[in-house]
């Protein structure tokens, strides 16, 4: 299917991050054709994301500017590039920041969900073999982010950072499957595979610990420990199917013993999400000797280089593993999420907030920011 606007410049709306920490402001600017295997996509809905905020606001590197942020997006194949086979023009696609191409040998191993070409760069503002935006404001370029750039009416992408949908998927509810539930999610159903019955332990109850709750209370576990140190997220917590909470700094131990005596010596399987050393070090000796597994999700935060664990833990059998992206492959496995969601299997409804117009989208940061744990706003691209 054709469209009239194939090979030429798009002229729309965007969100432009013009400085550290300072807000969006939503001006025109120019999206060039998609090159060789790059999809142009009109963005129809897209997610706030921590992530969007940690390299706009906070993060001390890469503080490239002007830049369009967003990367939990879904939309509609505008056109395609050269090479590109696997979506045409009309298709319903999810944006993922962590891509498939099908070809390395990452992509090639059943045990990896990585690509070399692909995966994640926060340093990355470009794209393709040019290396060169193609976004433009007044004839300024305009920098990418994570391969996807959803602030924007339209952007470009590599075919691989794209799975492809039933157009009876909802996209205004599955755009949030790009980044962070899916990680949670998968962090128990692909690694931690914790057997019905099981108790499991979570630390950190944003939206990443509350993905792996839902994952949790998905297997069947009969214990959901939620572990966290901010008290206001318990109510959200056990609406999740937590069926714990605790804050540690209330007890006179250690929260890894805490757990041990709540369950009988560990609890089965536990899942770090906040990236703090002392909270990945409880993950690991909370959980039972003999078989239990500790997986690591959260991004670690700048001051952990290195993470020292108790050898004689690590002898009785005890597992320390980490997860990106919950394994999944994105454009080879992430649809059995969107399967699971379509099957009434996966309640996604529960992490959003509602739908606020790209106009609002800097208040909208702002009620994120300041706002219930786990609940994202999504952002309505098209008026």
């Amino acid at each position: 299917m054709a469209t009239t606007t194939a090979g030429k410049v798009i002229k729309c709306k965007a969100a432009l991050a013009w400085g550290h920490n300072r807000p969006l402001q939503i001006q025109e600017v120019e999206v060039a054709p998609p090159e060789e295997n790059e999809v142009r996509i009109k963005v129809m809905f897209t997610s706030l994301c921590k992530g969007d905020i940690h390299y706009w606001k906070f993060h001390k590197i890469n503080r490239i500017f002007p830049r369009i942020l967003g990367h939990e997006g879904a939309g509609i194949v505008e056109s395609v590039g050269e090479g590109v086979t696997e979506v045409a023009p009309g298709d319903h696609v999810l944006t993922v920041f962590t891509g498939e191409c099908g070809g390395c040998d990452h992509c090639l191993s059943e045990e990896s969900n990585l690509c070399s070409f692909l995966t994640f760069e926060p340093e990355k503002t470009t794209l393709g073999v040019d290396d060169k935006s193609r976004f433009s404001y007044n004839g300024v370029p305009v920098y990418h982010f994570a391969g996807t750039s959803t602030f924007s009416e339209y952007t470009v992408v590599n075919y691989g950072c794209l799975v492809k949908l039933d157009p009876k998927v909802p996209m205004n509810k599955i755009c949030v499957l790009g980044c962070g539930i899916a990680a949670g999610l998968g962090a128990v159903l692909n690694v931690a595979k914790p057997k019905r019955g099981s108790t499991v332990a979570i630390f950190g109850l944003g939206d990443v610990g509350l993905a792996a709750a839902e994952g949790a209370r998905i297997s069947g576990a009969s214990k959901i420990i939620g572990v966290d140190t901010d008290p206001s997220t318990f109510t959200r917590a056990l609406a999740f199917g937590v069926t714990v909470c605790l804050n540690h700094l209330q007890y006179d131990k250690s929260v890894q013993e805490v757990i041990a005596d709540m369950t009988d010596g560990g609890a089965d399987r536990s899942v770090e999400c906040s990236g703090e050393t002392e909270a990945m070090i409880a993950a690991f000796e909370c959980v039972h000797q003999g078989w239990g597994m500790a997986v690591l999700v959260g991004v670690p935060n700048m001051e952990c280089k290195r993470l020292r664990l108790d050898t004689e833990k690590v002898v009785e059998g005890r597992t320390v593993t980490g997860s990106f992206f919950g394994n999944y492959k994105a454009r080879s496995q992430l649809p059995q999420l969107v399967q699971m969601y379509m099957n009434q299997e996966l309640e996604l409804d529960k992490f959003i907030k509602g739908e606020v117009a790209l106009s609002e989208i800097n208040e909208a940061f702002d009620g994120f920011v300041r706002g219930q744990q786990g609940l994202r706003p999504v952002i309505r691209m098209q008026e």
